[in-house]
């Protein structure tokens, strides 16, 4: 380990769910260099809910796709659970992901050609559980969402709310120890909304879990732990609730 790397690892906060440190993120566009992140540091606690709230390009998808391991970092280093994640192998990560965290995107990504229940049921069935077990525990996280009525029905068949809470039992149903959320709300009534919040809350505050979410949805601000806001790659609010100037 380089002396830089013995550094790095002593300001992780081992405890936390998340430790990220001097994260920075740079994208090219065509001659340019554009800094989306600078040099972030920020530990989310186990048993928190958090939000991260700020204006589109701030960078806010970006921070959460390197804490969750998708997108690496230009700099930096970024511990989930105690582990650094991106001095895995790509098969490490592709595991780690895989049993420990639950991503639910702007972007569905359903299969199309498979019905609700089997498409929540994905990563159990990757982790190698048989499918009719699999399809069953799937189908109970589809009726704590209120849409266990849906479960034969294919994503084309679904409403863009439907769909969305598919998306989300399929985050949730291998009890990741970490949900990373984008956007979750959005396709969403008052009603459904505060119903997924309230699901994201009870994963959050189990022992040894954590939850981070990207929102702009007012509505559920009240139910965070944390807030923090994002302007133009630097976190520039840390709280318990939305600054008064937002």
């Amino acid at each position: 380990m380089s002396e830089a790397q013995q550094n790095m690892d002593a300001t992780f906060d081992h405890d936390a769910a998340i430790s990220a440190r001097a994260i920075v993120r740079d994208f090219e566009a065509g001659q340019q260099t554009i800094r989306v992140l600078h040099g972030i540091d920020l530990d989310v606690k186990k048993g928190e809910l958090t939000y991260l709230v700020g204006e589109s390009g701030s960078g806010k998808t970006t921070m959460i796709s390197i804490m969750c391991g998708i997108l690496w970092p230009t700099e930096g280093s970024v511990e989930v659970f105690g582990t650094d994640i991106y001095a895995l192998s790509d098969r490490q990560l592709v595991d780690f992901r895989l049993n420990n965290i639950g991503f639910i995107f702007q972007q569905y990504n359903l299969i199309p050609t498979i019905d609700a229940a089997s498409n929540a049921a994905v990563p159990l069935i990757a982790q190698g559980m048989d499918r009719l077990e699999a399809r069953d525990i799937a189908c109970e996280m589809l009726d704590k969402l209120n849409i266990g009525d849906q479960a034969d029905k294919l994503p084309k068949q679904l409403s863009g709310g439907q769909q969305q809470r598919v998306a989300i039992a399929r985050a949730l149903v291998h009890e990741p120890k970490l949900v990373v959320c984008d956007e979750p709300t959005a396709a969403l009534d008052a009603s459904s909304g505060r119903r997924v919040m309230d699901l994201l809350r009870e994963v959050a505050v189990a022992e040894d879990r954590a939850c981070i979410i990207v929102t702009h949805d007012n509505r559920v601000f009240d139910l965070a732990d944390r807030i923090l806001v994002l302007e133009d790659g630097r976190i520039t609010h840390d709280g318990p609730s939305m600054p008064e100037d937002h």
